[in-house]
């Protein structure tokens, strides 16, 4: 468990894909250890808000238009949702979580927060800020 989680050259999307589902669920938990320490240096108390969904429960979403996808990471443990506090207020704002956001993606080429799905740098399209993802 080295050389997904801190990648050099290449073939790192290789080594990914070619990973069992079990061996990417602890690459992305070691990262998210790492987002959560981050978090805190950047002044934002975090705390868990979902990770895995049942199939049931992604329909759910998808019918009400919580989610746009039956595809989604939260199925397969690869995804997180976080709640966030900035000087104690619960915060979703997109310019609080930007810099956890970029930190979130330079931690492997698999990375995707969901505040930015496009990678524009901008704040458009479905944005979901608490959303943290290993896109495999």
């Amino acid at each position: 468990m080295q050389a997904a989680s801190s990648p050099k050259g290449g073939d790192h999307r290789t080594k990914i894909e070619s990973m069992h589902l079990s061996e990417k669920q602890r690459v992305f938990t070691l990262n998210i250890s790492r987002l959560i320490a981050k978090g805190y240096a950047l002044g934002l108390e975090m705390t868990f808000g979902e990770a895995y969904r049942t199939i049931e429960q992604q329909m759910l979403y998808v019918q009400t238009g919580r989610s746009h996808t039956m595809n989604s990471n939260h199925l397969r443990r690869l995804a997180v949702d976080f709640n966030f506090f900035k000087n104690g207020h619960l915060t979703y704002r997109w310019e609080d979580i930007k810099p956890l956001g970029d930190y979130w993606e330079s931690l492997d080429p698999a990375n995707r927060w969901g505040g930015d799905w496009n990678k524009n740098n901008k704040k458009d399209g479905f944005i979901d800020t608490p959303h943290f993802e290993m896109n495999v």
